[in-house]
């Protein structure tokens, strides 16, 4: 058995913008920051609790395992993707995205100034988010809903047809230019044909470490799986001046990146202590506290390196979380999207990858959202507009009583 990857990319982020600086490295002035407004610091409290919620809920499904998720990811792809939900779909999805209490107006303007701030806060880490939504040509997709999430998202907005062979590699395509090759794909080929639209968000990271460690230092080492057996690593050292605390339940050190404008947050739990019970438990209350009791010390690190790619389908974790609404192609209401209904959520797919060695860490997240159509949207059109044939027969015996062609119908 593996162990559960705790690390949550931008979560970590998220959260440091949220509360006191962490720390910058010694001798060296960094760029003050603006305050983030009270609509961000809302947005940013949501997204976390969201996360370490997201966090136990796939931890359950996955235990024992690796686990690698971007709560921002998630959230952002089923953000653009509420502006077009409505009456009890949209109150489910808000709480369970943690958005009770905001309004829509405010959600898309936080996410609008965080973007612009999270994309440009260092200018030594390259972190990008991208949003896109791509919908079939015979979706009447309302104009305010594409306005509003190309607005506030930066979202690129594509009708494709999706029956075309090349539609599933034309969105992969963004979806790799988007994750710098990370992650090559995100929607099967060919598309579902139930499958009428997708909203998905991509998101890059790559920082070097302000304080790296040094490569000759790096040696093969023994790590402890959670059934008692060992493995072998490769483990890097660092001895410095780090950000750390220690509880009688967890240690915790933050590494910076770049000009400390990012960091990772490592926690380690006391020896003997189930990981998956730890990560189950973990709230956005305890993350606060772990972060607030950070300070500047001597101490020295062991790291192991490691490189991870996660997939997982999230379908029945957020039904779980709440928003089982949203998935029900009877109860969904989606009108915002497409006044005629007869949408729903029909698959939410999530994909990670991380790699951390010496130099820094490089990491990629996407999720997609795809949106399905029932009969009520599939309905049957026939325009009678070129010459035809008609029959008039008797059903019962099946008798053909007239039959005829009308090439230009006359009055």
């Amino acid at each position: 058995m593996k162990t559960c990857i705790l690390t949550l990319g931008v979560l970590a982020l998220l959260s440091t913008l949220g509360c006191e600086d962490l720390g910058t490295p010694s001798g060296e002035q960094r760029i003050p920051m603006r305050s983030l407004t009270s609509g961000e610091q809302a947005l940013v409290t949501a997204d976390n609790t969201f996360g370490f919620k997201l966090l136990a809920a796939v931890n359950k499904e996955d235990a024992g395992k690796d686990v690698f998720v971007s709560p921002v990811s998630v959230s952002m792809a089923l953000g653009m993707t509420l502006n077009g939900a409505n009456a009890a779909t949209r109150d489910s999805m808000a709480r369970t995205l943690e958005f009770a209490g905001l309004t829509q107006a405010d959600i898309n303007s936080s996410y609008k100034s965080l973007i612009a701030l999270l994309t440009s806060i260092d200018p030594k880490v390259k972190f990008q988010i991208a949003n896109s939504i791509w919908y079939r040509p015979d979706l009447l997709v309302e104009q305010a809903f594409k306005d509003v999430n190309s607005l506030h998202f930066n979202a690129e907005i594509n009708s494709l047809n999706f029956s075309d062979p090349g539609a599933a590699k034309t969105i992969n395509g963004w979806v790799d230019r988007s994750t710098n090759g990370k992650i090559k794909e995100i929607v099967p080929d060919p598309i579902p044909r139930d499958i009428v639209m997708y909203l998905i968000n991509a998101i890059y990271f790559k920082g070097t470490w302000t304080y790296s460690f040094d490569p000759k230092n790096t040696r093969d080492d023994s790590f402890t799986l959670p059934n008692g057996s060992k493995t072998t690593c490769k483990m890097m050292y660092l001895k410095g001046d780090l950000r750390c605390t220690s509880t009688d339940q967890v240690q915790a050190m933050d590494l910076a990146y770049g000009d400390a404008g990012f960091s990772m947050t490592i926690l380690l739990p006391k020896a003997g202590t189930n990981i998956d019970e730890f990560a189950g438990r973990l709230t956005q209350e305890q993350w606060i506290s772990i972060v607030s009791g950070l300070t500047t010390k001597e101490a020295e690190l062991y790291f192991p390196k490691f490189k991870l790619e996660y997939s997982k389908k999230l379908n029945d974790v957020l039904k779980a979380m709440g928003m089982s609404i949203a998935f029900s192609p009877d109860l969904a209401d989606f009108t915002n999207i497409d006044k005629r209904g007869g949408l729903f959520i029909s698959d939410v797919q999530h994909k990670t990858f991380v790699q951390v060695d010496e130099e820094g860490t490089e990491a990629a997240a996407v999720t997609s959202v795809g949106v399905g159509r029932t009969s009520i949207g599939d309905t049957f059109v026939m325009r009678i507009d070129r010459p035809f044939v008609f029959v008039i027969r008797e059903n019962h015996s099946g008798t053909i009583l007239f039959v005829g062609k009308i090439v230009e119908p006359k009055l």
